[in-house]
């Protein structure tokens, strides 16, 4: 077992000297450490029993790095509280502590340090301090260790609470893709750009590609080192180093995101759950600007909050939306810090609940309220994600890929999630967009009707166009949804769709004498004619006026003809039967095939026709269109 314990705690508190007497590894590796003798950045060493491997992340406790403390803290599977047995909780003690129990970091020890500086009145002072603060939250019924960097007391009884702590303790992240929020970055010479990080879920094999978030870059694994050793593989809970080829050190910041391609959302907007410290200076306010810490990324952000009252009062929950002014990778169940922008303070933590929201209209706060609450339910898994997602997405539908971009959810998780909600009734997967099965019936309902009402009012046309059906119904859908409503409504006999157009099973043309007399006597126009066809004008003109209708009503019924195939538009002015084409085609096949001479020119097209130049250049050109002939030069090729 893996696990990753971090260090909190006021400066000076003996945090790096505990982790060098826990694992020999002085953890602080930046000259001006030395110097200074303060933690600055983020240091790293690890501890091994026989089952159990403890990677240790060391923050530093000055006010002035807390940010620096946060890009550790996003890693963490157990919190070491340090606290000195000389002074007590001091304030950067209460503000790591609070930072823990906002990430809802839920194992930890704590130890009391310098106990070889504090008589035992003192040290029972602080035992008192610290279970003050840590009361009512997770560290409450945490293990206390008195200890001596300086002398080594305590640190093996330290040592063996940490390792039980670690045994015990839940990851819940196991549904996730492979994530590693990086820290840092650095040049090996001969190996190029390395990255380190915490792996918070799945596993990275040597030669996987991967993607580099916010950029979107692809890059490939060149190598693995976890804790020193060259690895085939590194899992959830180790600290990584990845080897990445395609990209310099340079073009790598702390704060991106390795990932399984397309398994991560980026994001400058997203909906959260927050929490409001009790001790913040003042409410969360609309418009205010903040600073986001979200796995190691620190970006500034505006909050806009999701409530009529337009505050979240300290103490209390809410929900708001972040806009960020640069963007990060998220994913929905996210924890992350909220600290004020100036003087910069911790005043919130939250989750992310969707990370690629949408601007909310005020008039709909009261269902958006209702669905993000639904969302923070479905993060500690009291309700499934995938259905709330697509829910959400309404008449548009949510395609497969864009769902697990929000969630990081596995493949075999989130297959599992929609084919549940799908058993439930809840949803239907059309051609990869998911819908939900309410919108996806109406969609149905509105297709019939449409239909319907089509046919009442020109009972003489085949059908209603599939395009207008689908302008006027599925305007905000995916295409795949249209597809799968009608091919649904086929499969069940209730519509047919016939080519272009979709009409109802029970449709069929009725003429009146009057129209089967037009119809008769186009008929008659058109048979008659053979390849030397009126115009179309002149057409409906004599049989409207023998007939006594208009020449719309007349173009109507000649409409039936063209639906049915049996007259075809070789010009938009002339139209040919299909019997005297398919005539004229076999001609010109029986005529290459005799002569031995696949060509054909207009003169001898014309007299194989029987037709003037006036109707032999459109036919010709009418053929080239059917693939019947194909023009070289001045001749046509029979086909």
């Amino acid at each position: 077992m893996d696990s990753i314990v971090g260090t909190a705690g006021h400066i000076d508190h003996g945090k790096t000297a505990l982790v060098k007497a826990l694992t020999g590894v002085d953890a602080d590796r930046l000259p001006e450490e030395k110097q200074r003798g303060i933690t600055i950045d983020l240091g790293f060493a690890e501890m091994q029993s026989d089952d159990v491997r403890i990677g240790f992340v060391d923050v530093p406790g000055h006010e002035r790095f807390v940010k620096n403390m946060l890009a550790g803290a996003s890693g963490i599977d157990v919190v070491l509280l340090v606290v000195a047995a000389d002074e007590g909780v001091m304030p950067q003690t209460r503000e790591h502590f609070d930072i823990c129990r906002l990430l809802h970091i839920k194992n930890g020890v704590i130890a009391l340090t310098k106990t070889d500086l504090a008589d035992d009145e003192t040290l029972e002072l602080a035992k008192l301090d610290v279970a003050e603060l840590v009361q009512g939250s997770f560290l409450e019924k945490a293990p206390v260790f008195s200890v001596s960097s300086k002398t080594a007391a305590g640190i093996d009884e330290l040592r063996s609470g940490l390792l039980k702590a670690s045994k015990d303790m839940h990851r819940g992240n196991a549904m996730h893709e492979p994530r590693l929020s990086i820290d840092r970055s650095f040049s090996v010479k001969g190996f190029g750009a390395v990255v380190t990080g915490t792996l918070a879920s799945g596993k990275i094999d040597d030669g996987d590609e991967l993607e580099l978030l916010p950029p979107g870059r692809k890059v490939r694994v060149r190598g693995i080192q976890t804790y020193g050793d060259s690895v085939k593989s590194s899992r959830a809970g180790q600290r990584t180093a990845v080897n990445l080829g395609g990209l310099s050190h340079d073009e790598i910041e702390r704060g991106m995101v390795l990932a399984k391609p397309g398994s991560l959302a980026v994001t400058q907007i997203f909906d959260a759950e927050i929490e409001v410290l009790e001790d913040a200076p003042r409410a969360l306010r609309p418009r205010q600007r903040v600073r986001i810490h979200l796995g190691t990324a620190e970006v500034l952000a505006r909050v806009s909050i999701l409530n009529h009252a337009e505050t979240i009062e300290p103490g209390a929950r809410g929900f708001a939306q972040f806009r960020l002014e640069v963007p990060v990778a998220s994913a929905h169940g996210d924890r992350f810090i909220i600290r004020s922008y100036s003087p910069q303070r911790t005043v919130a933590g939250g989750r992310v609940l969707d990370p690629l929201a949408h601007k909310h209209r005020r008039v709909d706060f009261e269902n958006t309220v209702a669905m993000l609450t639904e969302l923070a339910d479905a993060s500690e898994g009291k309700g499934n994600a995938a259905e709330i997602f697509v829910r959400m997405s309404g008449e548009k539908g949510l395609r497969i890929d864009d769902l697990r971009s929000r969630t990081a959810f596995r493949a075999d998780i989130l297959k599992d999630l929609i084919d549940t909600a799908a058993a439930q009734g809840l949803l239907v997967d059309a051609g990869g967009v998911l819908i939900t099965k309410e919108v996806f019936e109406r969609f149905k309902k509105a297709i019939l009707k449409v239909v319907e009402t089509y046919h009442q009012t020109d009972k003489l046309a085949r059908g209603l166009a599939k395009e207008i059906v689908r302008e006027q119904i599925f305007k905000r859908a995916e295409p795949e949804v249209f597809r799968a409503a009608t091919n649904s409504l086929e499969r069940a006999g209730k519509i047919i769709v016939d080519q272009d157009v979709i009409k109802v099973p029970s449709h069929a043309t009725k003429l009146t004498p009057a129209e089967k007399s037009v119809y008769d006597g186009l008929n008659d126009i058109y048979s008659r004619a053979g390849l030397e066809v009126p115009k179309l004008e002149d057409a409906l003109s004599r049989v409207a006026i023998e007939n006594g209708l208009d020449q719309r009503s007349a173009r109507m019924i000649f409409q039936l003809f063209v639906d049915r195939g049996e007259l075809v538009a070789v010009t938009s002015e002339y139209y040919f039967s299909r019997t005297a084409l398919d005539r004229l085609t076999g001609s010109m096949r029986d005529l290459a095939r005799s002569s031995g001479d696949p060509t054909i020119d207009v003169a001898k097209f014309k007299e194989v026709a029987g037709v003037s130049r006036k109707y032999a250049i459109p036919l010709l050109e009418y053929f080239d269109r059917a693939r019947v002939t194909r023009r070289v030069g001045d001749k046509r090729q029979i086909l």
